[in-house]
């Protein structure tokens, strides 16, 4: 399992995607951001109830490593900068 962190909704100058974010997973180039294409990522709330969200990594964000994951339900605004669990 490896850790990551969610950066930022995927959006564009007048729209948010609702369920896409782009997680920096620690790689330091496209290329070994592309290794983690197809990929389960688990966000965890924090407080009791320790609900689980999961999603998929869909493809590369960029040249510098990041990576945009699709998630089933959107995740709350104060997921932003937590981490996540790659499977």
């Amino acid at each position: 399992m490896a850790k990551g962190t969610v950066v930022q909704f995927r959006r564009g100058r007048h729209t948010i995607e609702k369920r896409h974010f782009i997680i920096d997973v620690g790689a330091k180039s496209r290329e070994a951001a592309e290794k983690f294409v197809g990929k389960e990522v688990i966000w965890t709330s924090p407080g009791k109830l320790k609900k689980q969200l999961k999603g998929k990594i869909s493809s590369a964000h960029g040249n510098k490593g990041l990576v945009r994951a699709i998630f089933e339900k959107s995740l709350p605004g104060q997921s932003l900068t937590t981490e996540v669990e790659i499977k």
